[in-house]
């Protein structure tokens, strides 16, 4: 392979690693994945879904071979004012023109039985499966440092 055509391959790898993940009017940024501690049989990935169609569109599904099980999942209060995390099975909606963040403490995609640890600094093949747009490949990358709020886009709407 000649330098121009290493060139030109290493430089067209790095503008498709800058370019925001698309299927239909659906792209995904900022996204990461962590686990409490290395040795955790769980995980959870948060990431910002943004619709630039003119149709509302829906999460409705996540899947990775990095589980056993991966499921949508929200925090919700009970009558006693107790925190606990549920699956929702409608998925997430992402409005036409809006978006929806996937973010600690809310709305994430839930991890469980993982097969092995997740490590810093890998990234995490996970398939995405919105109502309208099908199926989306993401490699999220794994960063267990990142702090609540580091990185993410403060917009006014967020689902």
């Amino acid at each position: 392979m000649t330098f121009t055509r290493l060139f030109m391959a290493g430089s067209t790898a790095l503008m498709l690693m800058a370019t925001p993940l698309l299927a239909g009017d659906i792209s995904v940024k900022d996204a990461y994945m962590r686990s409490s501690t290395p040795s955790s049989v769980t995980g959870a990935a948060f990431l910002i879904l943004e619709n630039t169609g003119a149709t509302d569109d829906r999460l409705i599904a996540a899947a990775s071979e990095i589980a056993e099980r991966v499921e949508l999942h929200t925090h919700k209060q009970d009558a006693n004012g107790v925190m606990q995390m549920m699956e929702v099975e409608e998925g997430f909606a992402v409005p036409a023109g809006g978006m929806h963040a996937l973010k600690r403490g809310g709305d994430h995609i839930m991890f469980m039985r993982l097969k092995r640890p997740l490590e810093q600094g890998e990234e995490i093949a996970v398939t995405l499966t919105f109502e309208k747009a099908g199926e989306m490949q993401v490699l999220i990358p794994v960063d267990r440092e990142r702090k609540p709020g580091h990185g993410s886009m403060n917009h006014g709407s967020d689902g």
